[in-house]
């Protein structure tokens, strides 16, 4: 069996704005940073390209093709430093509503793409108002070093049936662009939601989101036993690094093998 070394993998934290070029800014460099601690894979937060609190129609005015401007520059960051970027795009879709994608690019361009499946109309929040939802279908992946790497979106946390297909499709890693938005309890929910999708698909869970004053902050890399190997508070402007490697979940597998124990297979509703 090939065995490979393990993966770096950052966590970058900050507040994304209506500024594209400001969060480009931001994202290159955390990037460079992230690169000379050893990192491979780097996670920006959802709505990296566009952000605007409350959503408005500048929403649709700012959205982008998955290999536009915003791409296009994530993937100069990514070839200068020989890393994969995964970030929120605000993305053209159909009639008067935009996708949010999340988008995973190297110094080729775009090698995968997501679009949030579950979106937030909870808490107070109408985000199908200005979102049009994600289809269903096989996930798209891509690895790095050796290790498979799906994508989720923020509220998709609350939905174990999202985590376990992006599994089922082979995943070692979930990487989670988020806006958490702040509110009782929310805090807590973040922790949890990350650590259960880990423990109960015996996988990486690595997760960015945006700092106050809007999101919670507090990106984090969980292990396959639900262990936070690195996190970060509430700053803006940092980045936290864990390592996996296939090693650690073949360990934690042999010893909890609750995925081949399982006698329920996930299918879409629709």
């Amino acid at each position: 069996m090939t065995t490979h070394a393990p993966v770096g993998i950052a966590v970058v934290q900050f507040v994304p704005t209506a500024d594209t070029d400001a969060n480009l800014t931001a994202i290159a460099e955390l990037a460079a940073t992230a690169a000379e601690r050893g990192a491979r894979v780097v996670v920006a937060p959802e709505y990296s390209s566009y952000f605007v609190n409350p959503f408005d129609a500048s929403l649709l005015d700012n959205a982008q093709d998955l290999d536009g401007p915003f791409a296009l520059a994530l993937a100069t960051i990514a070839a200068q430093h020989d890393l994969t970027i995964v970030a929120g795009l605000v993305e053209r879709g159909t009639g008067d509503r935009v996708r949010n994608a999340a988008v995973a690019v190297d110094g080729t361009g775009v090698i995968a793409a997501y679009r949030k499946q579950h979106l937030y109309d909870a808490f107070g929040q109408t985000e199908s108002d200005w979102i049009e939802p994600g289809p269903l279908g096989e996930p798209e992946t891509f690895v790095v070093d050796g290790l498979r790497f799906g994508m989720m979106t923020c509220y998709d946390l609350r939905f174990p049936e999202a985590a376990r297909t992006l599994v089922d499709a082979g995943t070692d890693i979930i990487l989670v662009p988020a806006e958490w938005v702040r509110g009782p309890l929310k805090e807590h929910h973040w922790e949890t939601l990350i650590t259960a999708r880990a423990i109960e698909n015996t996988v990486y869970i690595a997760a960015a989101d945006h700092a106050p004053p809007i999101g919670v902050g507090r990106s984090m890399i969980v292990d396959p036993q639900g262990v936070p190997i690195a996190s970060l508070g509430t700053a803006a402007g940092d980045l936290a690094i864990g390592w996996a490697s296939h090693e650690q979940i073949t360990g934690v597998r042999r010893v909890n093998p609750a995925l081949d124990l399982r006698r329920y297979r996930v299918a879409p509703r629709d």
